[in-house]
């Protein structure tokens, strides 16, 4: 008896929510969690793991609304005013996915679309899949660029300061040197390091945010050379499983595979638009998924992968087998990943030692050929 008035108050407090909240602080609210992407997740958590127990969701909302309010007593916390527009929503009859409009992003709204129709604690659960192998995707790619960006940097600032702190007194004693071999070249790049130090120092951040603005939008069969080259190759490795994992989320839950791909490109980048238009020529035609991209010859998502979706396209429980592949890939590409960082972190590591080697070796050839000539 206790347990339904506790139920029946805390379904007063959602409602008495639903009406309080404006419109500013709904914005605010909508904002705040937009960009709270673990904020969702656990929510979604949440909300699946109380819909295993039974609970309806909007049982399930009104438990959590109960938490996220503390009780009702801080109705304008942000989750809270959430959680109170998905229930005022889902009073006006939407679903679930449409009440989330405008809080949460499209590709994870057209994944629980699925579930609204057939069983949302699965598709909360897929999606929550698909978003954590993202994110275990992310630190090693940055980790690959970063690193490496750094030290590459770090050298930039050692010859700019040779130039600046070691060359010039060198030459001042002995100005009528004429510089030969390494010394030579140390004076030559030093010395233009210093007078163009803006370029210097500006060219890789300008080089890496030209590659990031462009690297979702640039298409065409060259773009398909450089996919096999980092940082290319690694953004290519991230969209692939992304996208075979949002596929083979919304394919288990019952959506053929052309409205799948026509789904999945309403939110994708023109890079991705561009594959999937491509395929879906093909599949139009007859082909299966894997023949289909194996024709678009963009070798996406992954050469490895097209081969195997040949075969498991024809299988009886092609829905399954294309789940444990996309899980599968995501593991082994995250190790590879891991793998190529620290190569390049390695080959970065010694390309910085080498500058530093090559820098001390110029400065002893200067020394020697000042003696020289003062000999």
């Amino acid at each position: 008896m206790a347990d339904n008035e506790g139920k029946k108050k805390t379904s007063r407090s959602l409602q008495q929510a639903m009406r309080k909240f404006n419109t500013a602080e709904e914005y605010y609210a909508k904002f705040m969690i937009a960009f709270a992407g673990k904020t969702r997740l656990k929510l979604y958590r949440k909300i699946a793991s109380l819909m295993r127990n039974r609970f309806s969701l909007m049982d399930a909302l009104d438990m959590l609304h109960d938490s996220a309010s503390n009780g009702g007593k801080n109705p304008g916390e942000p989750l809270a005013i959430a959680i109170a527009s998905w229930g005022r929503a889902l009073n006006n009859g939407k679903t679930f996915s449409e009440a989330l409009k405008g809080w949460a992003p499209d590709r994870e709204r057209l994944m629980l679309s699925v579930g609204d129709v057939s069983d949302l604690e699965s598709a909360l659960l897929n999606l929550i899949k698909v978003s954590e192998g993202s994110t275990k995707m992310i630190r090693p790619i940055v980790g690959a660029i970063t690193y490496p960006a750094f030290l590459l940097m770090m050298a930039v600032l050692i010859i700019y300061a040779i130039g600046v702190y070691m060359v010039p007194p060198m030459i001042d004693a002995a100005p009528n040197v004429v510089w030969r071999g390494l010394a030579k070249d140390l004076v030559d790049l030093s010395g233009w390091i210093k007078d163009n130090w803006i370029i210097a120092f500006s060219a890789l951040p300008i080089i890496m945010a030209l590659i990031y603005f462009t690297i979702g939008i640039w298409t065409g069969p060259i773009r398909v050379i450089f996919d096999s080259i980092p940082p290319w190759s690694l953004y290519r490795v991230f969209v692939g499983i992304s996208w075979l994992l949002s596929l083979a989320a919304l394919v288990n839950g019952g959506t053929p595979i052309s409205t799948a791909l026509r789904a999945l490109r309403r939110d994708a980048s023109r890079y991705l638009r561009e594959r999937i238009d491509k395929t879906l020529v093909f599949i139009n035609n007859g082909d299966n998924l894997g023949q289909a991209l194996a024709k678009t010859k963009l070798n996406f998502p992954d050469v490895e992968v097209i081969n195997d979706l040949k075969i498991y396209s024809e299988l009886d429980n092609f829905e399954e087998a294309l789940n444990n592949m996309a899980n599968e890939w995501l593991e082994e590409s995250v190790v590879v990943i891991e793998q190529k960082a620290s190569v390049l972190n390695m080959i970065a590591l010694l390309a910085i030692g080498g500058v530093i080697a090559w820098a001390v070796m110029g400065t002893f050839e200067m020394q020697d050929q000042i003696t020289s000539g003062m000999g």
